[in-house]
């Protein structure tokens, strides 16, 4: 009989060192909007994405001929190419290239992640191609929400939710983790009528001040994908491809 295998939820990357096995699945999250991009430049036909912590490494990079996203508060860096929204990477602009990438949270919590067995990019875009990954992989799953600048965020908080009630399913997981089944209570009151919830997330408000909210409907839209962005050394790649 295999081991059951134990799903954890951390709702800020502030706490992450106390979650942190160097043995599990993590799944970082940042659905408004890192994440959900991340996904959608692969499914645009992105090469690999290179995640960097700082501003001053990013622009050093576009210095030296590469093509750049970065942002900070959702505001695109003058020497951006791009920032994050997902309807930035088109196929036009990504397929086939290498993409420099800094955001204000999600890329902080993808290179916090890197000592892990597996780092995979999550979304409600590819949600069940996650779960159907994790269920083979058969090891303790790590839901990292990217927050807000540390703090909770609602939004990562209810994707931890679904993701974590998909895994659930299948008798080999389960979950001794309060985060976790705070994350799945979230999700049985928010899953009712999903979007309208999501109104009430700080970060949606912040993205309609500077007139970026366009996003919120396709960053909720399940299963657009079987791709997985996952961490292979320094670089994002598709998992297929590590």
């Amino acid at each position: 009989m295999k081991e059951k295998r134990n799903i954890e939820v951390c709702f800020t990357p502030a706490s992450y060192d106390v979650f942190k096995k160097d043995e599990a699945v993590v799944v970082v999250v940042d659905i408004l909007r890192a994440t959900s991009a991340i996904v959608t430049a692969f499914m645009n036909g992105v090469h690999r994405l290179l995640p960097v912590g700082t501003l001053e490494e990013a622009k050093a990079l576009k210095g030296k001929g590469f093509m750049v996203a970065a942002e900070r508060d959702g505001i695109v860096r003058d020497f951006a190419d791009f920032g994050n929204s997902p309807f930035n990477f088109t196929p036009e602009r990504v397929k086939g290239n290498e993409i420099v990438y800094s955001t204000t949270n999600g890329t902080k919590s993808i290179m916090m992640a890197s000592h892990s067995h597996r780092v995979l990019i999550g979304a409600y875009l590819n949600q069940q191609a996650l779960v159907d990954y994790i269920v083979q992989e058969n090891r303790d799953l790590i839901i990292l929400c990217a927050g807000w600048k540390n703090k909770f965020n609602l939004e990562d908080s209810l994707f931890a939710g679904s993701l974590a009630k998909a895994v659930l399913d299948y008798d080999n997981f389960y979950t001794d983790c309060d985060s976790t089944q705070a994350a799945l209570d979230l999700w049985s009151i928010a899953s009712k009528d999903l979007i309208s919830y999501v109104d009430k997330c700080a970060q949606r408000h912040r993205l309609a001040k500077n007139g970026l909210d366009d996003v919120i409907e396709y960053c909720h839209t399940f299963d657009q994908t079987d791709l997985i962005p996952a961490l292979k050394e320094n670089y994002i790649v598709e998992v297929k491809n590590l």
